[in-house]
């Protein structure tokens, strides 16, 4: 388990993607690594003590569990609140990417080989895009990102995308300086179309920041960027797991190795306040699930989805030629 460090954790009550607003809480938190070890199991227990002064409780991220826990538990003086219950998907990177390869399916190979050549067909044939790990290129990278995250559905509805600031850029030239970041753009021509952004702790990569043009949903261009990203970093041989954080989605189900089912699990100090906080965000979190499910019934959910990120479902008929092989353009840092 990493260190503690506090932060005013911000509990947002959100209808599916809105967010309506978020009321900070002060929590000691720590993360789970439960990737390099699989033994980790369980919930743990609350440091003996008293709480460090204005500190209301302790947060435990990616905690494995084995099966579901209870929504909302008293224990002593605390409540134990656990908010999101998921199976959390990781990628071994200690073996070949060949190996890797072979644990999907023929179709799945095949779809993703479909993928790339559509996108380099779009781009007369090759994929140009650009890996960023050295001190002194964060700044062009934020640039880059920055000028598609501002078009995305995740910063023009919701303010969340790549940060625009000196803290961010100050962390992220830091982590560089000692090989552990790993960022990417994907173009189209001169044009950024996608980014990721994967700080590196404990030789694990995770998966932080990503985004992609709206205009450009239909050529996947965020799958062909993580495909391009993880075939690298296999090549690499450098870092042991490439961790895909909290939350699900189908295609971090399709890249991930390996799952385990995980919850964020927070100590809250019972009190007034609290305990209407975490009993509202546990009501509100409830009506969320049954809209969302509600709207996945009808058949709209999807349809929702992709209005909101700027899609129209494609119209283009793809032929049912056999894969071939695609030329990626790795653009290096000019010299």
């Amino acid at each position: 388990m990493s260190g503690p460090h506090q932060r005013a954790i911000p509990i947002k009550f959100q209808l599916g993607d809105w967010i309506l607003f978020s009321v900070p809480l002060r929590l000691e938190e720590q993360a789970v690594h439960h990737i390099r070890d699989a033994t980790v199991n369980g919930v743990p227990e609350c440091p003996p003590g008293p709480l460090p002064p204005g500190v209301e409780g302790y947060a435990f991220r990616s905690v494995p569990i084995e099966a579901e826990l209870p929504r909302i538990t008293a224990i002593g003086s605390f409540l134990r609140y656990v908010p999101l219950q998921y199976r959390h998907g990781y990628i071994d990177l200690r073996t070949s990417f060949d190996t890797y390869q072979k644990r999907f399916s023929a179709k799945s190979r095949s779809t993703m080989a479909r993928k790339l050549r559509r996108y380099a067909d779009h781009c007369s044939g090759t994929i140009r895009w650009r890996t960023f790990k050295a001190r002194g290129e964060m700044a062009e990278f934020i640039r880059l990102a920055r000028a598609v995250s501002e078009r995305t559905y995740l910063e023009r509805l919701l303010s969340v995308g790549i940060p625009d600031s000196t803290e961010f850029l100050a962390r992220a030239e830091a982590l560089a300086a000692n090989d552990q970041v790993r960022a990417y753009i994907l173009f189209d021509g001169d044009r950024p179309v996608s980014y990721m952004y994967c700080p590196v702790v404990e030789n694990v990569v995770i998966y932080d920041y990503l985004g992609f043009d709206p205009d450009y949903f239909h050529w996947s261009v965020g799958t062909v960027l993580l495909r391009l990203a993880i075939e690298q970093l296999f090549e690499e041989q450098r870092f042991s797991h490439f961790d895909f954080t909290e939350g699900q989605s189908e295609h971090k189900r399709r890249f991930a190795t390996h799952e385990r089912h995980c919850a964020n699990v927070f100590m809250v100090r019972r009190s007034a306040r609290n305990t209407t906080l975490i009993l509202s965000h546990a009501m509100m979190e409830t009506c969320s699930r049954w809209v969302g499910s509600t709207l996945n019934r009808i058949g709209v959910k999807r349809r929702i989805k992709r209005f909101m990120r700027g899609g129209i479902p494609a119209t283009r008929t793809e032929s049912a030629k056999p894969a071939e092989p695609v030329r990626h353009a790795s653009v290096q840092p000019d010299h």
